[in-house]
C-alpha cells in the first residue's frame, strides 16, 4: 500500500516538474525574443551616437560592426597572423620532439628559443626588463626557498614589481643613462608591462612549487609534481614566456607545465583537439553575428546608456556581460587550443556559460577558472583556507583588482563583490546543515534557494556594471534610475527574470545529476 502511494507521489512530482519546466522554457523564449527585438531597435536608433563602430562584412549592404572593445578588436585584427605563427611554432615543436626524442630539458630549450623570437616582435628591447626581473626572481627562489620567511619575500618582490611596472609604465631606458636611451625607439608592438601581470603569477607559482618540493606535505594530490631537476633556469624561463599562453593564459602551474614538457598531455586525443577547434570556430561565428547586430559594448564605452530608459539599461547591461563572456571565451580558448596542439594542457577557463551560474562562488570558479585554481593553490590555502574564508575573500579580491590594474573602479568592483559574497557564504553554511523532512520543507527550501539565486545574480550584475561599465561615480545614478516609478517596475521584471533563470538552472543541474 505504502509502495503504491510513494509511486503515485513520485509520478505526481515528475509531472509537476515537467509542467514547471515547460512554463520556465516558455518564459525564457519570450524574454529572449523581447531582448533581441529591443536590442536591434536600440542599435538601429542610436548607432550614429555610438563610438567604435566600423564597416562590417556581414549582410548586404554590410552592417556596422561593434569594434569598440580594444581587447577584442586587437585580437580579431591579429587573429590571422597569430594563427600562422602558432601553427608554425607547434608544427616545428612536434616535429623536433618526434625526430630527436626531446624530453623536458630539450623541449624547454626549443620553446624558449621560439618564445624569445615571439617576444622580440612583441616587446623589442623591452625583453631585457623581463629577463632581468625574471632572473632576479629565480635567484631569490633558489637562495631563500628553504627559509621560513620565503613566502613573505616572494610576495613582496613580485607585488613590488607589479606596482612599479604600472606606475612607471614599463620604465624608460633613459633612466639608466643616455647611453641606453636609443633603446626606447625599439619597444616593440605590445606594452610588455601589461603581459607581465601573467608572468608575475608564473613567477610566484615557480617559487611556491620549488619551496614545496623541499617539503613532504602535498595538499593537492591532483597536481602533477615536477622532478627536482626540472627546476632549472631554462625550464623556468620557457615556462614564463611559453608563446601560446604568454599573452592571455590560461594560467598553468610550473609543476604541471614542466611535467608536460617531459611527457605531452594525453587527456585529449587528436580527434578531440580537432573537435575543440571546430567548437571555437562556431563560437567565433556567434561573436561576429552578435557584434554586427547588437552594439552592446559601444553603448557602454560611449556612455550612451545614460540616455536610455531603465528597461533599456537592463537589456544593455545584460548584453554587455554576455559580450564580455563570449569575448574572453574565444580569446582564452584560442590560446589553450594552440597549447593543446603543442602538448601542454592548461586548465579550461569558462567551463560553464555565464547564464548558468546562480551564485557568486560558482560564477568565479567558472569565469577565469585557471586564475581561480591559481588563487586557491597559492593564496587561499596558504592563508588558512575555509577556516578563514570570510577574511580571505577580502584579501583575494583586493589582489585580483590590483593585479588587473591600479584603478578605483576595479577596487570598487572587488569590495562590492566581497560585500555580496559574505551573506552568500553565511547562508550557504546555514543551508548545508538543513535537511528537508518532507515534501513541503523541500519545496520551501528550493524556493528560498531560487530567491537567493535571484538576489545573487542581481548583485553580480551591479558589481560588474560598476567595475567595467559605469564606474563608482555612476553607481548612485544607476540606483536613482531604478528607484523611479518606471524603474521599480523594471526592477520587478528583472527579479522575476532572474528567478525564472535560477529555477531553470536547478532543472539543468537535476538533469545532469540523473544522467550520472
Amino acid at each position: 500500500m505504502n509502495t503504491s502511494k510513494n509511486n503515485s507521489k513520485s509520478k505526481f512530482k515528475q509531472k509537476q516538474n515537467k509542467v514547471e519546466l515547460l512554463l520556465l522554457i516558455l518564459y525564457v523564449i519570450g524574454f529572449y525574443i523581447f531582448c533581441i527585438h529591443r536590442s536591434l531597435q536600440l542599435s538601429r536608433d542610436h548607432f550614429s551616437k555610438l563610438r567604435g563602430l566600423h564597416i562590417g562584412w556581414l549582410f548586404s549592404p554590410p552592417r556596422l560592426n561593434d569594434a569598440s572593445d580594444d581587447q577584442w578588436r586587437n585580437f580579431r585584427t591579429n587573429l590571422p597572423i597569430l594563427s600562422l605563427v602558432f601553427g608554425i611554432f607547434t608544427l616545428l615543436a612536434n616535429i623536433f620532439r618526434k625526430l630527436f626524442h626531446l624530453r623536458a630539458r630539450g623541449m624547454s630549450f626549443f620553446w624558449l628559443f621560439l618564445s624569445l623570437i615571439y617576444l622580440s616582435y612583441l616587446h623589442g628591447a623591452c625583453i631585457l626588463f623581463i629577463f632581468l626581473i625574471a632572473s632576479s626572481n629565480f635567484l631569490l627562489v633558489k637562495i631563500f626557498a628553504r627559509a621560513k620567511y620565503f613566502t613573505f619575500l616572494l610576495w613582496i618582490f613580485n607585488l613590488g614589481f607589479l606596482f612599479c611596472n604600472r606606475i612607471y609604465q614599463g620604465y624608460s631606458f633613459s633612466i639608466f643613462g643616455e647611453y641606453w636611451e636609443y633603446l626606447d625607439n625599439f619597444r616593440g608592438t605590445f606594452r610588455w608591462h601589461i603581459c607581465f601581470n601573467l608572468v608575475v603569477l608564473r613567477m610566484i607559482s615557480f617559487g611556491y612549487d620549488y619551496h614545496w618540493a623541499h617539503q613532504e606535505s602535498r595538499f593537492d594530490q591532483e597536481e602533477r609534481n615536477a622532478h627536482i631537476n626540472d627546476y632549472s633556469f631554462t625550464t623556468y624561463l620557457s615556462y614564463l614566456v611559453f608563446a601560446p599562453l604568454y599573452i592571455a593564459g590560461p594560467i598553468i602551474s610550473f609543476n604541471s607545465f614542466a611535467s608536460q614538457l617531459d611527457v605531452p598531455q594525453n587527456h585529449y586525443s587528436i580527434k578531440e583537439v580537432i573537435w575543440y577547434g571546430l567548437r571555437w570556430v562556431f563560437g567565433l561565428c556567434l561573436m561576429e553575428l552578435m557584434t554586427h547586430l547588437f552594439y552592446f559594448n559601444a553603448f557602454a564605452t560611449s556612455a550612451s546608456w545614460k540616455m536610455l530608459s531603465p528597461m533599456d539599461i537592463f537589456i544593455i547591461g545584460y548584453g554587455v556581460i554576455n559580450f564580455m563572456w563570449l569575448k574572453f571565451f574565444l580569446i582564452w580558448r584560442f590560446f589553450r587550443f594552440c597549447s593543446l596542439i603543442a602538448g601542454i594542457e592548461a586548465p579550461e577557463n569558462m567551463p560553464k556559460c555565464v547564464n548558468n551560474c546562480h551564485d557568486l562562488e560558482s560564477f568565479w570558479k567558472s569565469w577565469h577558472a585557471s586564475f581561480n585554481k591559481w588563487i586557491v593553490r597559492y593564496m587561499y590555502i596558504p592563508l588558512g583556507g575555509s577556516q578563514r574564508k570570510l577574511l580571505n575573500i577580502w584579501v583575494i579580491f583586493t589582489f585580483v583588482a590590483v593585479w588587473h590594474d591600479l584603478e578605483w573602479k576595479l577596487l570598487s568592483w572587488a569590495w562590492l563583490t566581497c560585500l555580496f559574497f559574505v551573506p552568500e557564504l553565511l547562508v550557504k553554511s546555514a543551508t548545508n546543515a538543513f535537511q528537508a523532512k518532507g515534501a513541503l520543507d523541500g519545496f520551501i527550501f528550493r524556493e528560498l534557494r531560487a530567491a537567493g539565486g535571484t538576489i545573487t545574480i542581481t548583485c553580480l550584475m551591479v558589481a560588474n556594471l560598476v567595475g567595467y561599465v559605469i564606474g563608482p561615480s555612476g553607481f548612485s545614478w544607476l540606483i536613482s534610475q531604478f528607484l523611479s516609478k518606471e524603474g521599480l517596475n523594471v526592477f520587478g521584471f528583472m527579479l522575476l527574470t532572474f528567478y525564472v533563470g535560477t529555477k531553470l538552472m536547478f532543472h539543468i543541474s537535476d538533469a545532469k545529476q540523473s544522467m550520472q
